[in-house]
């Protein structure tokens, strides 16, 4: 069995992480995802941040074809040591991650960065909804 990692936030889904899970999927067998609490969320993207609370996010994700498993971490050691305990062939990043250091890519078999389709971002879908008041 091929195991995938993917980590991130997974905030308000839009296409691209749909399109970056079945990616993730399509590299092998079992796809596990980590995504950050809510309290990692504010403290990294503010205190308006997350919109939904980590267990709809769980719950968004793990209703998704791709996904097979979905854990939560709250600091980079959690996030190091779920990746090291599962161990996966394939850890997914995207493709800003190029050239930087990936948090627990040491303990994957190979890291493959995922190319960003651009446009897309949660942050943007937020702006975008507030744009339209």
């Amino acid at each position: 069995m091929k195991k995938i990692f993917v980590n991130g936030t997974f905030d308000v889904l839009h296409i691209a992480h749909i399109q970056l899970l079945n990616f993730a999927k399509s590299q092998g067998d079992y796809l596990h995802v980590a995504i950050d609490t809510d309290a990692r969320v504010k403290e990294k993207k503010g205190e308006t941040r997350p919109i939904y609370p980590q267990e709809e996010r769980k719950f968004f994700l793990m209703n998704l074809k791709a996904v097979d498993n979905v854990s939560f971490f709250s600091t980079d050691e959690e996030l190091e040591n779920t990746i090291k305990e599962y161990a996966p062939d394939i850890m997914i990043v995207g493709s800003d991650w190029k050239g930087k250091p990936v948090i627990g890519s040491q303990f994957a078999k190979e890291l493959k960065f995922y190319d960003r389709i651009e446009n897309y971002s949660t942050t943007a879908t937020i702006q975008s909804i507030i744009d339209r008041r």
